[in-house]
């Protein structure tokens, strides 16, 4: 029985990145870009004004009155001078004529028959956005391995990108295990169970930004098994659930075992997810969750998230923590690691921790209620008042109204 840490480290060695693909831009939020970047053209390509206002050329401003020699809407360029002394209308983005170097806001004139008079004085150069101000020309953007978010987006479209490289998602194969179970919508007979795993782990995995296929259910049977395991391999990675316990019908290992995997591990000392199991076949990763529905979505986010992300080019591949402070005393009396499904609150600065309950592996509320997992040692007691490190599962909680 290996620990959590162990585990994980056995897990990161096959988490190979994926190749890189060439991806709309619009499709690559949330994915990895593969290659650096560099900015094609200045941004802004030229000074342009960044208020609704009159455009003049400073040092040629004689007290407060300048007359009006025209209008600059965006997206016209004027080649014909600006007469000294005088200024011009011009609109936000519009590029700011060769001999201006100021403009003045709409609201900061009086316009009069004569002209404009300013209301106050003004600065060399103000409310002018300079060219390259943003990003110059050959600049060094991002580089690989940047996350692309809403703003990447926007600065790469700005670059006239229309595709951009980045590691490609995987796809994950999703196959439950057992006779006891049905799919959501068939009729649920007496001793039958509804397969909420399959549906729980493909949410999992597109939340981890990858794409879920789904190969139903294996029945209790060794060669039923093995067909859609085999079919399975057509993923870049597989997760079953069930199946890798020591009952008479947990075919699983052996399935591995038949298909010339190399299993890595089939137990970790941990609670819950104690029946976890890792191999490698034909190159992919394999995951075999416990069937319990906690401890197979546990088992996802302690290692099958991490590994996911690796492989999609991640840098950063572990839940953020923060410091919480325990309102109500949490006791393990397990011999392995307990991992606590927990509730955190931001409350006058601080975070404040309970737990969600009864924290049985069937008892899937234990997740619904909370948003954090709290790792409490084997004998361990947590008493209220403790400062704890809690893995936060979703940030949702910390959102104004």
């Amino acid at each position: 029985m290996v620990t959590i840490e162990e585990a994980r480290r056995i897990i990161m060695l096959q988490a190979k990145r994926l190749p890189v693909v060439s991806t709309p831009l619009l499709d690559s939020l949330g994915m990895v870009l593969a290659e650096d970047v560099r900015s094609p053209w200045d941004i802004p390509a030229a000074d342009n004004s960044a208020m609704d206002g009159y455009a003049f050329f400073h040092d040629s401003l004689q007290g407060f009155s300048l007359p009006v020699c025209g209008f600059l809407p965006a997206g016209t360029i004027r080649t014909e001078a600006i007469p000294p002394g005088q200024a011009i209308k011009i609109m936000t983005g519009a590029i700011i004529p060769s001999d201006c170097d100021t403009v003045v806001p709409i609201e900061d004139v009086l316009v009069t028959s004569a002209g404009i008079t300013l209301k106050t004085g003004s600065k060399r150069g103000s409310h002018v956005r300079k060219r390259g101000g943003d990003v110059g020309a050959d600049e060094l953007v991002f580089t690989a391995g940047t996350l692309i978010r809403p703003q990447e987006v926007g600065m790469l479209a700005s670059f006239g990108c229309t595709e951009v490289p980045v590691y490609r998602k995987p796809v994950v194969a999703i196959l439950a295990t057992g006779d006891e179970l049905v799919e959501p919508g068939e009729k649920r007979l007496p001793g039958k169970i509804i397969n909420s795993n399959s549906l729980s782990v493909a949410a999992q995995v597109l939340e981890a930004g990858g794409i879920p296929v789904m190969h139903g259910i294996a029945r209790d049977d060794l060669e039923a098994t093995r067909e859609l395991l085999q079919k399975c391999l057509a993923a870049d990675a597989i997760i079953t659930s069930g199946g890798v316990s020591v009952g008479d019908h947990d075919y699983v290992k052996e399935v591995i075992e038949a298909m010339g995997g190399e299993l890595k591990f089939w137990k970790i000392n941990m609670k819950p997810g104690k029946p976890l199991a890792f191999a490698v076949v034909a190159g992919k990763p394999l995951f075999a969750l416990p069937g319990n529905p906690v401890a197979a979505m546990v088992g996802f986010e302690m290692f099958v998230r991490p590994a996911l992300l690796a492989m999609m080019g991640h840098a950063r591949i572990i839940r953020p923590l923060v410091r919480a402070v325990v309102t109500e005393p949490m006791c393990n009396n397990s011999c392995r690691p307990h991992l606590i499904r927990t509730q955190v609150e931001l409350k006058d600065g601080k975070y404040n921790l309970k737990s969600t309950g009864d924290q049985s592996s069937a008892r899937l509320s234990s997740l619904t209620l909370g948003n954090a997992l709290v790792l409490i040692p084997s004998g361990a007691t947590i008493n209220e008042g403790d400062e704890v490190s809690a893995s936060l599962l979703d940030r949702s909680f910390e959102m104004l109204e």
